[in-house]
């Protein structure tokens, strides 16, 4: 470059390099990397799938939601329509759909949308504002600032990298400005335009957020934009719920508002926006479209004009340190308190910390108060009392978003002294456990308090109420493992950008897991309980025994820990196990009833071989060590344990299955049409074989590593049994305790092999 570069040349080229920049943080994972140390793997292998799989996901189910929003405005809003408060939710849709295809949006359904557009544009704008640090300097800024560039130029190039680099804004705003395009009539082209608005509306919010950011930062004291942090937080959150009030039948409050929004919020950019989605001809299109423009234009000037006012003196506040605080709040009470050194400090530290105070123990509340009141679903208080679910629901909503807001924050909030921690005479693994600890007993208050409110208001506690009071208890200490487990795998604390320090897509993980551990709240099935509980506390096992492999290459950009089996591969291998028998039975049992015993079996030998084939490929691509063996040891030792092993189960399940007899429960028969020579191949050959491997060499052996010999016989037998069906679920667990021990003594698969297939031959031949 030889000669003088323009101001816009300038702001085009920086936004460029900032762009480039992230774009390279965010392709790492994708690009093949040098390992770097001979005994270990390359830290980001892989962990470009799941970011994909969560964005994908995230995409979608935005979109159905959107889709769902416009439908249920044309339904609540447009004059003269078809849509019956009695009908079905797909019918009200169809009725809907069918309305806007022919025509254009009303005058009503218009200003609903408007104010979707406005509460999605300010979701845009405030949860990156209340995401990242205010009080904290731009390095980036301050080191540009010394380039011989204009400074207009440089806000020009900051406003522009962050109105494309806005996830948040992108993930709200697209997909509804797409699903609005396409309802419009501009079908496939709908995607295209939607981008556009998309981009002019993220360049009004980026100007908006730097002037806050940047500008606020010189006129505020440190203590003063902490407090704006904290507010920030605590309005970001309730927006997104007041959406999606709006595709419930009745809307809620949110509705109430679409009706009363005023006509004129239709110039507004958001307004113009649609306005310009919704045009039918080519001249409406592009008279729109000058409109929007002109307006985005105008406010991104006035906003960059007065952000260079701002920075007039500089771009670094003076005097902005904070008063040093009183000794005497050093915390003498909390010497009293019955907890570790390390949870008194966190204690301490929590209570000096008025962001991540209100981000840990006032947004939970926000949320799940927002949530309830803004859906309609909380009336008044005593519906607590009247509504069991309802009551659980909101009492283990709070308490795992407090876990989500402060024990997955374990290792981010450590920031760039995490070093120390390796310094001090304990394992880190050890301050983490204790962590988890002081964080469940802080969400266990929340549902605690819910559920008193709840009983005060309750004629009388059922059965019913003490099973949800009890998961609900159950379910804090486990979540609080989960919740550090996966902030080790989130964290990372040698990022630079103080939002990249947080993996977003481990937080949608966490949601996922909370929102099954839901489902054993709403359902009174006691079997689909148990599976759940089973199914998350082993996840938790499993989770935390990888993050305590991950601990010591924390610090280190370039080193994972060295492929080993752990008990994480047993979970995966046992859902996928679940999954493809799941689909392998709806294959073979297409008649109305239950299957039968040959189904059942081939179901299940389907699976283990599908799942075992998968695992072994993946093992051998990987070079993982520590898989599973057939034999290690000699052969007659494997074969009488094996046998030995068998007897206990086989007594159990004869007499589980005369007691089913006797209560004239029905079992499932031995026909379907199936040879009896293939049966018992299928069940005393492929299904011990591959079930052994999953169950025993995998979770047994993966789980034995961090547990007890018998906490880790339970664990695996107890997942065993769940996926197996409810009816044969006591004698399974006892198998697969059985088996387990097996495996544990002779270190080989052939021992618990054999005591499978000839409890296997026993159950078939009882039944018959």
């Amino acid at each position: 470059m030889n000669g003088p570069v323009s101001g816009a040349g300038a702001a085009w080229l920086l936004a460029r390099l900032r762009i480039r920049r992230l774009l390279n943080l965010a392709s790492t994972p994708l690009r093949r990397k040098k390992p770097g140390r001979a005994a270990t793997a390359s830290k980001r292998r892989g962990r470009w799938l799941l970011p994909v799989f969560v964005a994908l996901m995230m995409t979608l189910a935005f979109t159905h939601m959107s889709y769902g929003i416009v439908l249920n405005l044309q339904c609540e809003l447009a004059p003269g329509t078809a849509c019956d408060a009695q009908m079905q939710e797909s019918e009200r849709q169809q009725v809907a759909a069918g309305e806007l295809a022919g025509g254009s949006f009303g005058p009503a359904v218009k200003a609903g949308l408007a104010l979707e557009l406005t509460l999605l544009w300010l979701v845009a704008l405030l949860v990156p504002l209340g995401s990242r640090e205010l009080a904290q300097p731009d390095w980036d800024l301050e080191w540009l600032v010394t380039l011989p560039v204009q400074r207009k130029a440089l806000l020009w190039a900051r406003v522009l990298e962050r109105s494309v680099t806005n996830p948040t804004g992108m993930l709200v705003l697209w997909p509804t400005c797409a699903v609005i395009a396409w309802l419009a009539g501009l079908r496939w082209s709908a995607p295209f335009a939607a981008l556009a608005a998309a981009l002019v509306l993220l360049l009004l919010a980026a100007v908006l957020r730097t002037l806050a950011d940047t500008g606020l930062r010189l006129r505020l004291a440190p203590s003063q934009l902490r407090n704006l942090q904290a507010a920030i937080s605590l309005a970001a959150m309730p927006l997104i719920y007041l959406v999606i009030a709006l595709s419930l039948p009745g809307g809620g409050v949110t509705m109430e508002w679409a009706r009363a929004w005023p006509a004129w919020t239709l110039w507004t950019p958001p307004g113009v926006a649609l306005q310009w989605l919704e045009a039918r001809t080519l001249s409406a299109t592009l008279g729109w479209f000058a409109v929007l423009a002109a307006q985005a234009a105008l406010l991104a000037w006035a906003g960059v004009a007065l952000l260079a006012h701002l920075l007039s003196a500089g771009v670094v506040a003076t005097s902005s340190r904070e008063s040093s605080r009183s000794a005497r709040t050093a915390g003498k009470p909390l010497r009293t308190l019955p907890a570790t050194p390390l949870q008194r400090r966190e204690l301490r530290l929590l209570g000096r910390d008025r962001t991540f105070l209100v981000q840990s123990l006032l947004v939970p509340v926000v949320i799940i108060g927002s949530q309830m009141l803004f859906s309609g679903r909380l009336h008044d208080v005593a519906q607590l009392g009247q509504d069991q679910m309802l009551l659980a629901s909101i009492a283990f909503g709070l308490g795992s978003y407090v876990l989500l807001l402060s024990a997955f924050q374990t290792i981010n909030t450590e920031g760039q002294s995490l070093w120390m921690l390796y310094t001090f005479p304990h394992t880190l693994e050890r301050m983490l456990v204790q962590k988890a600890q002081l964080w469940a007993v802080l969400a266990l208050a929340y549902p605690a308090a819910v559920f008193s409110i709840g009983i005060a208001y309750t004629p009388h506690i059922d059965a019913q109420l003490a099973a949800r009071m009890l998961l609900v208890a159950l379910g804090m200490p486990v979540f609080a493992l989960i919740a550090v487990a996966l902030g080790v795998w989130a964290s990372d604390p040698l990022a630079q950008e103080a939002h990249a320090r947080v993996r977003p897509t481990y937080v949608y993980l966490y949601s996922m897991l909370a929102a099954l551990y839901g489902f054993a709240l709403y359902t009174e099935v006691w079997q689909y309980r148990l599976a759940v509980v089973v199914l998350v506390a082993s996840l938790a096992l499993a989770l935390w025994q990888k993050a305590r492999d991950h601990l010591p290459y924390l610090l280190d950009p370039t080193a994972a820990p060295p492929p080993r089996v752990s008990a994480a591969d047993g979970m995966v291998a046992a859902l996928l196990f679940f999954a493809v028998q799941a689909i392998a039975l709806a294959v073979v049992h297409r008649s109305d009833g239950p299957p039968p015993l040959s189904q059942l079996a081939i179901a299940l030998a389907v699976a283990g071989v599908v799942v075992y084939g998968l695992m072994r490929l993946a093992y051998w691509r990987m070079g993982t060590s520590g898989v599973p063996v057939l034999l290690a040891g000699p052969v007659l030792p494997a074969v009488t344990t094996g046998l030995a092993c068998a007897v206990p189960a086989i007594a159990v399940g004869v007499l589980w299955m005369l007691a089913l007899r006797h209560f004239h429960v029905p079992l499932p028969q031995t026909g379907g049409g199936i040879a009896p020579w293939l049966l018992l191949a299928v069940a005393c050959v492929a299904a011990p074989l591959c079930e052994e491997f999953i169950f025993r060499g995998l979770l047994f052996g993966g789980l034995r590593r961090s547990l007890p010999r018998a906490a880790a016989m339970a664990a695996s037998a107890a997942l065993f049994a769940v996926v197996h069906p409810p009816l044969s679920m006591l004698p399974v667990f006892v198998l697969g305790l059985c088996t387990a021990y097996a495996f544990d003594r002779q270190r080989g698969l052939l021992a618990p092999a054999i005591a499978h297939a000839v409890y296997n031959a026993a159950m078939i031949a009882a039944q018959a």
